[in-house]
């Protein structure tokens, strides 16, 4: 009778993306006995069907828009001609080439540090994979996420629905789409595709677009991008029907008005799923929260006192590629160094959306220092005036930056405009440092350039504040005004 393998390893890591790769040569550390084990295609999210194809698009869209703008500055660029099968043939090689790179990566590692199967829990230490047992001292979860679609809509549509993955194998460009989601992926796609020449509509259940949460910032962005695209948000209801191989998109408004459009495709951006359902976590001790994710903090990514870890986008925290590898280098150091587990302490929050105006945050939201309560005030800034913006034909947007009542502490940013994913980078390190808004001032502030345009925000902030200027300005601060 032929026994199934048993492996035994002080670390298992499930699942070989983003978060999973970091926590891998993190464990590795401080233990050579470390097994990953991944159930699909190896390649990160971010390469395969995130970050850099989304990229990939937007790049071929702004090149696009560029030539459909030039005659803003006097120049004749003649009639737009957009190959859809290049666009796409350009997306599609460099996405594999990105890939390539990931699985390069891992194929070098040792071959008896690689398991490929699903894995799922027997207990809180032994995993079945396949026909193979694994027995670990250690465990860390970095098994990722899905796109997170209606089952009603699938079923209704069939081959017709498509998520986000799908669209970066697509070897031509599609007539028309519906995209539901008014979130990042479904503006930052949306916006590409029109300005590609697809025929596009962009769908929400709630009036927001983006992820802005001050409110001021969060009605610009409704203005600003409903004047490019065609929009329905704030809807009572969303129903899809299929007709043959189109799709007719059937949405209610709160009023009761109803409008219909059919399209080509069904591009559902309503989300992602933590890939929680198939582990048996229900085999394990493990607290598990209202999602079924494991209860864990996430400064040591440990779950209660077990000696298992989670990280990257199944833990729903910040889904991000810095934060998913930021988790897995914290989970995989505390699995390895077990029962040392250590605190580490995280970085500042900063997110980009890469449409145009783009978009940024940096350290805590208008929403989040509401909720907690935190006597804070507002500098201001918008771009439509700002001497830069307006140079590049870019000035859209505004700027909001929130300082904290008594002591002068700068505590986070929104902003819709140019140049959105640099400034945010000042704005987040300037958080992490904890940088009052006085010392952000004694900065040097170029001239001419969109950074002038922060400077007048944060006068703004410091009047509002009450905090008085030193008494001698320093000459590098008597530049031109934004």
């Amino acid at each position: 009778m032929k026994l199934n393998p048993v492996i035994d390893t002080d670390v298992a890591i499930i699942g070989s993306g983003t978060a999973g790769m970091s926590a891998y040569r993190s464990a590795l550390e401080h233990t050579s006995r470390v097994l990953l084990i991944e159930s699909g295609r190896y390649g990160t999210t971010c390469a395969r069907v995130g970050c850099m194809p989304s990229k990939l698009l937007i790049a071929a869209a702004d090149a696009a828009q560029a030539v459909a703008a030039a005659s803003h500055f006097g120049v004749s660029a003649g009639p737009t001609h957009i190959d859809g099968r290049a666009v796409m043939a350009r997306v599609r090689s460099e996405r594999d080439r990105f890939v390539g790179f990931v699985v390069d990566a891992v194929n070098h590692w040792p071959a008896d540090h690689r398991l490929v199967g699903h894995a799922r829990f027997l207990d809180d230490h032994t995993l079945q994979v396949g026909a193979t047992q694994v027995q670990a001292q250690r465990i860390v979860i970095a098994t990722g996420s899905r796109p997170a679609v209606p089952e009603a809509w699938q079923l209704a549509l069939g081959d017709r629905l498509i998520v986000n993955d799908d669209v970066f194998d697509w070897t031509d460009l599609p007539r028309s789409v519906a995209v539901v989601g008014a979130g990042v992926i479904g503006m930052e796609l949306a916006q590409a595709l029109q300005r590609l020449g697809v025929r596009v509509r962009l769908y929400g259940r709630s009036e927001r677009i983006g992820p802005l949460s001050d409110p001021q910032l969060q009605k610009l962005t409704r203005e600003v991008f409903g004047a490019e695209l065609p929009l329905s948000v704030d809807l009572a209801h969303i129903e899809p029907r299929r007709e043959g191989n189109s799709v007719i998109v059937r949405a209610m408004d709160r009023d009761g008005g109803v409008h219909e459009e059919h399209f080509d495709w069904l591009l559902a951006t309503t989300g992602r799923r933590p890939n929680v359902d198939q582990l048996g976590l229900e085999n394990t001790t493990l607290s598990l929260d209202a999602r079924g994710i494991p209860v864990h903090d996430r400064n040591t990514a440990q779950v209660a006192d077990c000696p298992i870890f989670i990280a990257g986008d199944v833990s729903e925290d910040r889904p991000l590629l810095h934060e998913a590898a930021d988790e897995g280098r914290i989970a995989g150091g505390n699995a390895g160094r077990f029962p040392d587990v250590r605190v580490r302490p995280r970085r500042t929050p900063l997110a980009v959306v890469f449409s145009e105006p783009q978009i940024a945050m940096a350290g805590a939201s208008h929403a989040e220092l509401s909720a907690a309560g935190i006597a804070f005030e507002i500098g201001r800034v918008s771009f439509e005036d700002q001497g830069r913006s307006r140079v590049m034909g870019r000035n859209l947007g505004a700027l909001h930056v929130y300082g904290e009542v008594g002591t002068g502490r700068f505590l986070g940013a929104e902003m819709l405009g140019p140049a959105a994913e640099h400034i945010g980078h000042l704005l987040a390190w300037s958080v992490q440092r904890g940088d009052t808004v006085q010392q952000m001032l004694d900065s040097p502030f170029y001239h001419p350039v969109v950074e002038e345009g922060l400077r007048t925000a944060l006068r703004g902030l410091q009047r509002a504040l009450h905090v008085e200027p030193p008494p001698v300005e320093r000459c590098l601060d008597r530049g031109p005004g934004a």
